[in-house]
Formats: structure tokens, sequence, C-alpha cells
């Protein structure tokens, strides 16, 4: 597997481009399913999630074509209904085929999703919600099994504000005949971002963003040309780099009103931070401060994705650090690498209590997941020494070209490639 080789201690200045947001792309291929005619997307990242769910969408019967950084799909011919164990379990948000599928062709077989271990995940909402919309829903060797053959429209009150609930149940109802309503649902720019990309093929969804989305079932979608959101936990990771690693950056194609919660810790470090919807610009030329105490809430709170960055930050800020973990119980397991670096942490109760030291020791560390793998990467830049991060293949799920972006902006870091021919890689 690659591996990251990073030597700490450079500022970082510059403008980087911040990606489509993953958390919105992927669903949006999702919905693509429900789509007879051509989905033309702009600027898609190839993360490597990105590229299992166009493996997905291919296996399903879909038409895929790369563009240079553009994608076209489409999903006529769409006659397969099941995806497979071993198209699932490389990216979580297979899941988000369950509603699609189940709408378009009147039955689904999924088998449960992979993605990162970060905790307990559980689907039950996504197939409560389905079941109260008229799918038959049984679960069965590892695999879920749809009859939507007699779908009905229906309010339906989410037990907790899910993201993925709330994408699955609106697809289902898009092509559900008759007006259903989605209460309590989640509020994430993604949930806004997919219900925009459904109303561009003719959809007529309403309340994205509030408290109730209501939902008028259509016939069928066309098609369209459309642009994803900014990838917000992207621009909110290289906004944490800056505040580590000092210097002036430029976030271009970042909408400073998806990361508040972020930037309200940031300006406590010392940060100065100004933009607007398109671009995002942070200063920073101290020692960071402590920013307190942060703790992971759904949209607007502060989110679980940069738990893991900003606990790298906290651990060479000027005094004490609490970070809670609200949302996944496993979702700590970069402090043992960070610790392998000189970092003081300690965790008790899902709470991490972070003593920021002055400078911290390169080492070789190790990905698990995602988020982790990136915080790991943030706490290289600013290492004494050099670092080595392995199991790169879970930050590649969020991050593309993260070593390019970062490079261009003056960090020291490259990228290593593992022959699959050499041992002990």
């Amino acid at each position: 597997m690659d591996s990251f080789y990073i030597v700490g201690g450079n500022q970082l200045n510059g403008e980087v481009v911040i990606g489509c947001a993953k958390n919105s792309i992927l669903p949006i291929l999702a919905a693509c399913i429900l789509v007879q005619d051509d989905v033309y997307l702009e600027n898609v990242p190839k993360y490597s999630d990105v590229i299992a769910m166009t493996k997905i969408l291919s296996h399903l019967g879909a038409k895929i074509e790369w563009k240079g950084d553009d994608l076209l799909l489409n999903c006529k011919n769409i006659c397969l209904c099941d995806v497979p164990d071993e198209l699932a379990c490389v990216v979580r948000s297979s899941i988000f085929t369950l509603g699609p599928i189940s709408a378009r062709l009147g039955k689904a077989k999924v088998a449960y999703p992979g993605g990162c271990d970060i905790g307990i995940r559980p689907i039950d909402i996504h197939l409560s919600g389905l079941r109260h919309f008229g799918c038959k829903i049984i679960e069965k060797n590892g695999y879920i099994y749809s009859d939507a053959s007699k779908l009905k429209c229906a309010d339906f009150m989410l037990p907790f504000a899910s993201v993925g609930a709330t994408e699955n149940i609106m697809m289902l109802a898009s092509l559900t005949d008759g007006e259903s309503r989605i209460y309590n649902p989640a509020k994430e720019p993604e949930i806004v971002d997919l219900a925009c990309f459904l109303n561009a093929c003719g959809a007529d969804i309403s309340g994205q963003g509030g408290n109730v989305i209501a939902i008028n079932g259509v016939k069928k979608l066309h098609g369209t040309k459309y642009k994803a959101i900014s990838d917000r936990i992207e621009a909110g990771t290289f906004m944490i780099a800056t505040a580590m690693c000092g210097g002036e950056v430029i976030l271009k194609n970042a909408d400073i009103n998806h990361n508040q919660s972020l930037i309200c810790k940031l300006r406590k470090t010392t940060c100065q931070i100004e933009g607007d919807s398109d671009n995002i610009i942070v200063k920073s030329h101290n020692r960071p401060l402590s920013f307190g105490e942060v703790e992971t809430e759904i949209y607007p709170g502060f989110p679980t994705d940069l738990q893991a960055p900003i606990c790298s930050l906290a651990s060479i800020c000027d005094g004490y650090s609490i970070i809670i973990e609200n949302l996944f119980e496993s979702r700590f397991k970069h402090v043992g690498e960070l610790l392998k670096m000189g970092c003081d942490i300690r965790i008790k109760n899902g709470v991490a209590f972070i003593r920021g030291k002055e400078k911290i020791f390169g080492a070789s560390v190790s990905a698990t997941d995602l988020r982790g793998g990136a915080s790991l990467v943030l706490a290289g830049l600013v290492a004494d020494g050099y670092t080595t991060v392995d199991n790169i293949k879970y930050i590649d799920r969020g991050y593309y070209n993260f070593e390019d972006k970062l490079s261009s902006l003056g960090a020291n870091i490259k990228r290593i490639k593992c022959e699959k021919k050499v041992d002990n890689c």
C-alpha cells in the first residue's frame, strides 16, 4: 500500500482549489439511478469512494464515461437490482442505492455496506423509513431485500437526524406517487445539494435544510448538468493545516457559511479567517492558542469528520483542550498513532483531554480510517523530523491529490508507491 513521506516544519502559503463534496457526490451518483436520461456531473474528484460507486452503477447497467474531470452517466438501461458484497463492502455509501433501486425497479437486493471502521453506524433508520413507504424489507445472509411493488406516499419522523436515512428516503419518495414529508431530517449542506440535484432533474422537493422536507412524487426524472457543492470537510482540513503550520492560504471554491462551527474555534487560536461563498482566506503567524472545548454534534454543530484533524491541532496548541465525540464511539483510533509522535492525549469515556506541546516528533504511523489518516498527515506537517503515514488508501477515499495540494502550498510531502510484487510493503 502507498505511504506518505513527510518532512515537517514548512509554512503553508498560496492558493488551493477545494473539490466537490465527497458526501454530496456519492448520494448524487446513487440518485442517478432514478434518471433515465444523460446526467452530466461537473468537476468530480476521483476519490476512491467515487470510483467504487461508479463500479456499482456500471454493474447495475449504467453507462459511465469520464470526460476529464467531468462525469457523464446514463442509467436508462439499468436492469439489475442487486449490489453484491464485493462491491458494497468497499464503500459505505452503497447503502444509498437501496432507495433508488427500489423506486426505479420495484425491488432491490443490496449487501450490507462497508467503509471506515469508526464505530457502529446502524442502517435501521434507513430500513424503517423504507418500510414506512410500503417496502417489504427482509434481512438475510448479509443482504437486504426490498420488495417495493406497493410503494405509497407517507409522512415519516426520523428518530435521529440521520444524513443517510434522510437521503435514502428523499430519493425513494421522489418517484412515489403523492405527497410525502420527512420530519426531523438532517440539515447538512449535502442534504440541500441532493435535493437541488433532484429538483434539477424534475423532482418536486421543498424544505431541505429546514425541519420538514416535503416531496411531491413525480412519474419520471429527466437528465441535467450539475455541479455539486464544495467539500466543507476538505476545506476544514486545510484550514486546520494552516492554523498548525502557519502562513496564509486562500481556499478557492470554498463556502465560509458551511464551516462556521470550525471557524469559531479556529479564531480562538489566533487565526484570522475571512471569506464568502466562493473563497476562504486563512492567516496564522503564531503558535496557536488552545481553542478550549469541542463537542461533535449534528449540523450545524461541529462535524465529527473534523474531530480527528482538530485533535492534531490541539496537540500543538499552547494550553489544554477537550474534545468530546458524541456520534461514533470508535473515532479516537488516531490517538494511539499520535501518541507515537509525542502528543499528550488521554481518552476517557469518549472524551479526549489534550495538553498541547510546543514540539512533537516524526514517527512511522498508520491510518486506520479516512479522517484519522488526515489527522496524522497534519501532525506530520509540523513534527520535528520525518513522518511516514502508511495505509493511505483510507485517505484516498475522501481527499483527491492530497499530497499535491499540500505540496503546492509549500509542504514537504510525497507519495511513496508500493509495488505489489515487493515483499513486506
